[in-house]
This record gives C-alpha cells, structure tokens and sequence, in this order.
C-alpha cells in the first residue's frame, strides 16, 4: 500500500513543487488548497494523466473545524497519513510600528496555531495508547516490525536565522513555528517524527518586480536562485529518513548567512533607485 501525505497550500508555487516530488516518489497525495480550486485541479488532472494518485481537499487553516473535518475525512478515506508539510502561510506586510492585532493574529493562526493543531490531529491518527513521560517512552521497547513514525515538516523561512524587522508578524509567526519544530518534537514523541525546512527566496513575493526578483535571488552565498525543486526533494527526503527529528534544515544556497537589515526585495530597490 502506498504511503500517504497531506501538503496544505499544494495547489501553487513551492506547494505544487512537493505536490508533485512525492507523487513521483510514489506517494499519494492529499493537495489542500482554500482558494485555488483551479489551479488545484489542474495540477491534479496534469499528474493524474502521468498515472499518479492525487486527491484534492479544500479547508480554511484559520478554521479549526475545518482542519479537524479535514483531518477526519482524510482518515477516513485510506486511514492515516505517513506525513504531513505544513506549507500554506499568509505573508502580509507589516512593521513593528504599524502592524495591527487583527491582521497579525491571522498570520499566527495560520502560520503557528494550524501546524501545531494539524501535528496534534496526526498523533492522534496513530491511535497510540496515553501518552507517557519521555523517560518511560525511552526505555519502552520498540515493537517488533512497527511502522515507521510519520513525518510532519514544517515549511519555515531562512529569515528566522536572518533577522530584519520587515514583515514584522509574518516573521514572528515563522521563529514561534521554528521553535516549536524541537518542542512538538519532544511533545509526539515516539509517535510522530517533526522537522523543519527553511527555504531563501524563491519566487515573486507580493509587489517584487522580475528585475528585483532577478537580483535578489542572488543574495546568498552561492550568487544564484535556489531551486524550488531542493526544496521539496529535501522534504521527501526528511519524510523517508526516519533517523531525522526535531531539527531544521536551510535550503537557501547560504542566504541565512547573507545580513541584510531589511528584507532583501526592499534592499534591491533601493540599489536600484540609487543606480538607475
């Protein structure tokens, strides 16, 4: 039987990139979308045609009916999930000047609470006995052909590592996640392996020109873009690897090690507007 993973926001961008990475990989593949329905059953009908198992499910991640009905319906058709990618985030522009609580309450819902509930509701798919202290869960024996604990990744931002006050509540929603990649870790333990993965610049972000994309692609270590499919290859490969848990890999070309003291799209357009 194949394995199963649910990747929430898969309908577009780095979403479809994993989307697609585990369905080659031979998974099936639960796509969560909100919005993007067409997009969505695109991607389905596109992978379908190259004989894959894709399955399409529509939820509001600030919703925690919705993620509860999602989880349960994705139960109940197939049982539980092997891994799950948290991927889907709101990215709004913020300072901490400005930021108003609505708006920086939403991006914690989304970015923060929903993983956390989402992490939650896949232990709970394991039908694992009460949890125990982690010292008695240490000493316990493993079961002899058990299966492997499902993954749950955390898709996070290189900018946790590469602080700059812009984007100011979408930022504190990533560090509060990356810090919880080692505490929910300790938390599921044994019964679900969590990971983080911490991707650079990938595509056009919110009103960034192509030229500004062009340049700022390049702010890393390595001088050039960061290939969306690393990152979902490093994510299947944290899925497949059960010896890896409660840590955080950058795939960014090295742009966590690049300081900017302010996002890099707003730092190439003022080199921009000082050499035009």
């Amino acid at each position: 039987m194949s394995r199963r993973v649910l990747i929430t926001g898969g309908a577009q961008r780095l979403g479809a990139e994993l989307v697609q990475c585990f369905a080659r990989a031979g998974w099936q593949v639960w796509c969560h979308y909100h919005r993007s329905a067409a997009q969505a059953q695109a991607l389905q009908a596109r992978l379908q045609a190259e004989g894959l198992r894709i399955e399409l499910i529509a939820a509001e991640l600030g919703d925690e009916s919705a993620l509860r009905a999602m989880m349960d319906h994705i139960a109940a058709h197939g049982g539980a999930l092997q891994a799950l990618v948290n991927n889907a985030a709101l990215f709004e522009p913020d300072t901490g000047l400005d930021f108003k609580p609505d708006q920086a309450l939403r991006q914690l819902q989304v970015n923060l609470l929903a993983p956390l509930l989402l992490g939650q509701l896949l232990a709970q798919q394991q039908a694992v006995t009460a949890p125990q202290p982690l010292q008695a869960r240490a000493q316990a024996q493993p079961q002899t052909g058990s299966a492997p604990s499902p993954c749950l990744i955390h898709i996070l931002d290189q900018k946790v590592y590469n602080l700059n006050p812009d984007y100011f509540s979408y930022t504190l929603s990533k560090q509060a996640l990356e810090r919880a990649v080692a505490l929910q870790a300790q938390a599921l333990a044994p019964t679900v392996r969590v990971c983080g993965v911490a991707p650079g610049l990938l595509y056009l972000s919110g009103p960034q020109s192509p030229e500004n994309f062009h340049l700022a692609s390049r702010i890393n270590l390595r001088r050039q873009p960061i290939a969306p499919q690393d990152v979902a290859k490093t994510c299947l490969f944290m899925a497949e690897t059960p010896s890896i848990c409660g840590t955080t890999l950058c795939v960014d070309n090295g742009q966590h090690l690049v300081p900017l003291n302010q996002d890099v799209m707003f730092a190439v357009d003022q080199w921009l507007a000082a050499h035009p």
